[in-house]
């Protein structure tokens, strides 16, 4: 009789319902599956009707029937979020994230309950850390509890210490300190303006995202294992320092088996080609701008980089998303603008970003500082103008800026002058040669964490082998 502790990992997969989660967690679904695991993702149904509308595909469509064909145990489903699939999600934010905190658990218990009762083989559950209910879903079911955190160990430390920044006053404080912060475990020191937008916060501290932050990174320290889509030579401190808590592991960065290429479409929108205009353009002379997949900005900010670019002169590209700055409002640039930069600016509402960073033409990446584009960027070898608008990506910033010294901060004060000024000195050739040469560096630091005995390779074997055995001792009791 085969031991039970010996059994396979089949692991059901909770991606957060964006964009940028969404990504890490189909990575990690191939890697997982390529790695002898059985996996059951689950999408929210609105996602999935995103997806499958943006690449032309009947809503019936399994997302991973290529990866199937190719011998990958990955089995695909969907759930509700609570809301129909035409609500839009990005115009009443707040009220999806009530929903997603109060009402989307029932649904995930709903499906997990169905999924284990038709299939015994099911032992973990890798949740994304922004979702509230993991331990309980896991305890319920007996699962092992795998929380995945797509973004950097810094950002999860900072919002793991919440109480030492409250004690200390620099969050959730009458007048919030503002000198370094110099108390969190392996962290060396950070600025308030580096932290996360939520805890930059002085009014409103108890918004429906930051309830959802306060629980769910409570709930996070109740799983067996913590998976980080980060590089351990990128943020040695502060991942050792994790791991005198919880059992936490960086296996980053989870890219497509191809980089460039990935059988899984996880596009929420329309993908434009660049490829032929970019390969009109001389080597390195083109910047990559885009602000992201979820974060909005005003029309103003939108403007002022409009006119930066015009001032600067560069060849460029620029995604903007339809909902950048509001669902009800898409006519935002300055009237004549791109008549006015044919030939040489190219405007899309979205892209494949990674053939178009990784192509040879794009010589800098004007960003939002999302960590997979800054992931991407290194791995293509282009340079970054940080642009933050919220979340972690301030903190990403500071990661970029002042501790890999590959990018260059666009200040928070907005100008066109600033804007071109920033974007000429990145693209001149001569002047950013520092910071080229240091981003060949960095690069060389995540492919060697990527080679067979790198650190992210060795982290992703222990992990597996430590959540074999774990799951040995689940299914014991």
């Amino acid at each position: 009789m085969k031991e039970i502790h010996k059994q396979k990992p089949h692991a059901i997969m909770f991606p957060y319902p964006l964009q940028g989660h969404v990504i890490p967690f189909t990575n990690l679904a191939i890697k997982l599956a390529s790695n002898g695991f059985t996996i059951t993702f689950i999408n929210t149904e609105s996602i999935h009707h995103q997806i499958s509308k943006a690449k032309g595909r009947p809503v019936d469509h399994d997302l991973f029937s290529e990866a199937r064909k190719s011998g990958l145990d990955i089995r695909y489903a969907t759930v509700p979020d609570g809301f129909p699939v035409g609500f839009d999600r990005s115009l009443n934010h707040d009220e999806f994230f009530e929903g997603i905190l109060h009402v989307f658990s029932a649904h995930v218990d709903e499906i997990v309950r169905n999924l284990v009762r038709e299939d015994s083989t099911i032992n973990s559950i890798i949740v994304d850390t922004f979702y509230v209910w993991g331990s309980v879903i896991a305890d319920k079911y007996d699962l092992v509890n795998i929380s995945f955190f797509t973004e950097p160990a810094l950002v999860l430390t900072l919002y793991y210490h919440v109480d030492l920044l409250r004690k200390n006053g620099h969050f959730a404080s009458s007048e919030n300190r503002t000198d370094a912060i110099d108390y969190i475990p392996g962290v060396k020191s950070i600025m308030p303006r580096d932290l996360m937008s939520y805890f930059q916060d002085k009014d409103d501290i108890s918004t429906i995202a930051h309830q959802i932050i306060y629980k769910c990174f409570e709930d996070v320290k109740k799983a067996d294992f913590i998976i980080c889509n980060t590089i351990q030579e990128f943020e040695e401190d502060t991942i050792s320092a994790l791991q005198q808590y919880q059992p936490f592991y960086s296996i980053g960065p989870i890219f497509a088996p191809g980089f460039t290429k990935s059988c899984i479409s996880t596009s929420l929108w329309s993908e434009s080609d660049c490829t032929q205009w970019l390969n009109t353009k001389p080597h390195g002379s083109v910047l990559y701008v885009s602000f992201g997949s979820y974060a909005h900005t005003t029309k103003h900010e939108i403007h002022e980089v409009a006119n930066g670019l015009l001032l600067s002169g560069v060849n460029f590209i620029w995604v903007l998303r339809p909902d950048i700055v509001s669902s009800n409002e898409t006519d935002i640039l300055p009237v004549g603008f791109e008549d006015q930069v044919k030939g040489r600016g190219l405007v899309v509402g979205w892209c494949r970003q990674v053939e178009v960073i990784s192509h040879p033409a794009v010589g800098g990446f004007l960003t939002h500082c999302g960590w997979n584009s800054i992931l991407e960027s290194i791995r293509s070898c282009v340079p970054l103008i940080c642009y933050p608008l919220l979340t972690d990506q301030f903190t990403n910033r500071k990661l970029v800026v002042s501790d890999l010294k590959i990018g260059i901060d666009l200040k928070s004060t907005l100008s066109k002058e600033g804007v071109s000024e920033k974007i000429n000195y990145l693209m001149a050739g001569q002047k950013s040669e520092e910071i080229r040469e240091q981003v060949k560096k960095v690069r060389k630091m995540l492919e060697d964490a990527m080679a067979t005995d790198g650190s992210s390779v060795a982290n992703f074997n222990r992990f597996v082998k430590d959540l074999e055995n774990k799951i040995g001792e689940v299914k014991k009791n």
